[in-house]
């Protein structure tokens, strides 16, 4: 199977700017939407939702919900709008999640997740995958996932993303939960010698290209979440290391010069560039002026609201 580099739905931070700008970083990794509720997509602003930049592609929709038919009539209006693949949400363990009877509390009842990815497999012809944690509260138990991954798998689903975490569903935030539960690399590792055919992404920690060469000896996929938004520059190998791209590596004042035309199309359509540059801040990250850049794209920014001075601010930058 391709071994593929994706970058994590992360709820307020994977949107369509986001995207866009790590497009100009690296041209192969899967991209994934924040997690969109079913009910939004069947009673919300569609264009606000899914509206993407055909440069995105390939692009992953995300959805979150535990109602079959209601996932289903999402599924199709993502379809028709060109996302690549849908992914089901079964890994988030916020409370406010939790009520609306979805995310990782899902993997208590792995036939109900059955019934809703065969809902929307039946009724959209792109790949419905899943991303989910490998366990609940402090039971680590490998049969639990493998279990639960057997079920899933009677549906024809093939890829599984795996965040190497059990999922804390009461005492810990969203952000606890990416951190205080222990990495359990092994369990996912063991579930590819298990599931051989199925496509095992991994996910939860990674922050370097040795570990995710690493990684890659033992599954076919490795997702990145917080590293890509903290230091996007990262994935300026991505596309030579992993999809044998022979294009040079570009600078990170390239890629900021690239931003340019998308921002005028935005300011010109009544964008704040703040809501652009407020996804841009890493990319100096470990640079000399890398403080300047922050303070510049997110405080100083929201005053000016100019190309011009964040021009000025491109031409004082150093890599």
């Amino acid at each position: 199977m391709t071994k593929t580099i994706s970058i994590a739905p992360m709820l307020d931070w994977s949107d369509r700017h986001y995207r866009y700008f790590m497009r100009q970083i690296t041209k192969y990794s899967m991209l994934y939407s924040e997690m969109i509720v079913a009910d939004a997509i069947l009673h919300g602003n569609l264009v606000r939702l899914l509206d993407f930049n055909n440069l995105e592609h390939p692009i992953v929709v995300q959805l979150g919900g535990s109602d079959p038919k209601k996932l289903a009539t999402a599924a199709i209006k993502c379809q028709e709008y060109g996302y690549n693949e849908i992914n089901i949400n079964i890994g988030c363990p916020s409370e406010r999640v939790q009520s609306g009877s979805f995310g990782a509390c899902l993997m208590q009842d792995a036939n109900l997740v059955a019934q809703c990815i065969k809902a929307m497999q039946d009724v959209v012809s792109i790949p419905i995958t899943i991303k989910h944690r490998t366990g609940l509260d402090y039971d680590y138990d490998y049969n639990y996932l493998q279990n639960f991954v057997n079920i899933i798998a009677q549906t024809g689903c093939t890829t599984y993303v795996v965040h190497a975490r059990n999922a804390i569903l009461k005492g810990l935030s969203p952000k606890e939960n990416r951190e205080i539960p222990p990495l359990r690399y092994d369990f996912v590792y063991q579930l590819k010698q298990n599931f051989p055919n199925l496509n095992i992404i991994i996910n939860g920690g990674i922050k370097t290209h040795d570990e995710i060469k690493e990684h890659l000896k033992y599954v076919d996929g490795v997702m990145l979440g917080r590293e890509a938004y903290y230091n996007p520059y990262l994935f300026s190998h991505v596309d030579n290391y992993y999809y044998h791209a022979t294009t040079p590596q570009i600078s990170r004042k390239q890629i900021a010069l690239q931003m340019v035309d998308y921002m005028q199309i935005m300011q010109n359509n009544n964008i704040k560039l703040q809501q652009i540059t407020r996804h841009m801040i890493g990319l100096y990250h470990g640079c000399k002026h890398a403080k300047l850049w922050r303070s510049s794209l997110t405080t100083d920014m929201i005053k000016h609201n100019s190309i011009d001075f964040y021009l000025s601010v491109v031409e004082q930058m150093d890599e």
